[in-house]
């Protein structure tokens, strides 16, 4: 699927003058698209879109919870030439201590350690210096270079809004990991405790790792580091495995990779269209689009936080979703135990994304983001599992139950869509 083949993409319908209502959207960026069943067209439709198709040999697993952080420590004391890492949030906690001292173990046997976090995530939002007091010091003592990605201070309210929320390792420049996970203690046990968070999260050997790698690279340069030397981008080979492609996103004036990714996985949908998100309040074409694919007999589903949410603004608005959905014939859960922090898309038997990427205006068209959409039957049967599971700890909303608007969600629901949006 490396080499795009000459696939048709099919016109939308009223795509020239006027939509629905009336109002007129020739100059605007159409949608919901409709693409040729399969991977080859969405493939090719991805690429139009943001310049990234999906390529074969990818080894992808799935990682739930705290998961991850077993698998990662255990590649990162593997590692023989560089770890890189771009998280949005570092906090003092026992499982910082355990990255700690394994980059201080790794630095010290001769590996190029890199770390880049985002101040807002890690320390400035409270004036909190615990990071650089209590693991920057270590780490840059033991010859970790350690930067942080744009600096608050005398800066304006853009600057504030245009952070980094991605979450990437990269260990020797052949394997990648992305997902939801931050180094903090909320990620630590397994998502059916109030105090520890429901995520997923993802590790992957393949070519794509090198677009993970830039993605570091580009971040590591404004934040105050040079060029990553030759070594750190190792010529990777398409050997067996699914296709992959990673897009990254930042935010700009109009609609962004991130955008682009989801409505192409959501126009993607014949059979299926699950989303676990942590912020769940997408713009007005991307609902549309979900309610339109019901229409075509698509089976719908959002699973999103329930009564733990660490922002209730953004909760409020994502319930101020769920009457025009619910009434469309979307179905809709919210997850009791703890805070749901997956950003997820199931689509039919084949596509999955697994990444950092919230379906809100703020990370859709402010941050730095980060998603894996790959084509792999065995991991969207895992991911189905892990959905059934999860709904057997989620409540599931109708109209009669908590499913209907109020003026306190249609304000949050403005609220957010402004602090957000530059369309």
């Amino acid at each position: 699927m490396s080499e795009l083949q000459d696939v048709e993409l099919l016109p939308q319908p009223g795509a020239h003058g006027f939509d629905g209502d009336g109002t007129n959207r020739k100059h605007e960026m159409q949608g919901p698209f409709e693409l040729p069943p399969g991977p080859e067209g969405f493939s090719f439709a991805l690429y139009q879109s943001t310049g990234v198709a999906l390529s074969p040999g990818h080894r992808v697993h799935l990682l739930e919870n705290s998961q991850v952080f077993d698998r990662m420590l255990e590649d990162i004391r593997a590692a023989k030439h560089s770890v890189h890492m771009l998280v949005y949030i570092w906090r003092p906690c026992e499982l910082s201590d355990r990255f700690v001292e394994a980059l201080i173990e790794r630095s010290r046997a001769g590996v190029q350690c890199r770390v880049v976090v985002d101040p807002v995530g890690s320390e400035e939002t409270t004036g909190d210096k615990d990071f650089d007091q209590k693991i920057e010091k270590r780490l840059t003592d033991a010859g970790v270079e350690v930067h942080y990605y744009r600096l608050l201070a005398g800066k304006v309210l853009g600057r504030l809004l245009g952070r980094s929320h991605q979450k990437i390792v990269v260990v020797d420049g052949r394997i990648a990991y992305t997902g939801g996970f931050g180094i903090w203690k909320v990620w630590e046990g397994d998502g059916l405790k109030e105090d520890n968070w429901r995520d997923t999260h993802i590790r992957v050997e393949g070519p794509e790792v090198r677009r993970f790698q830039v993605t570091f690279a580009k971040h590591w340069q404004e934040s105050g580091g040079g060029l990553l030397p030759r070594e750190a981008f190792p010529e990777l080979k398409a050997d067996g495995g699914g296709c992959a492609a990673f897009i990254d996103s930042s935010g700009r004036l109009g609609i962004t990779e991130a955008e682009r990714m989801v409505r192409l996985v959501v126009a993607a949908a014949t059979k299926r269209l699950w989303i676990a998100n942590a912020y769940f309040t997408p713009p007005n074409d991307i609902l549309e689009q979900l309610e339109v694919k019901v229409r075509q007999g698509v089976d719908v589903r959002v699973l999103g936080p329930g009564p733990h949410h660490d922002v209730p603004v953004v909760r409020a608005s994502q319930r101020s979703t769920y009457e025009r959905l619910l009434a469309a014939g979307v179905r809709i859960w919210e997850y009791q135990p703890a805070m749901l922090h997956s950003k997820t898309m199931l689509v039919d038997d084949w596509l999955c994304v697994v990444g950092s990427t919230n379906l809100d205006a703020l990370s859709l068209n402010k941050l730095s983001e980060g998603s894996l959409v790959f084509e792999d039957k065995e991991i969207a049967a895992k991911m189905e599992g892990c959905w059934e599971r999860d709904i057997r700890h989620s409540k599931e909303i109708t109209l009669e139950n908590g499913g209907r608007t109020n003026p306190w969600r249609r304000f949050a629901r403005r609220a957010t869509q402004f602090a957000g949006h530059d369309r």
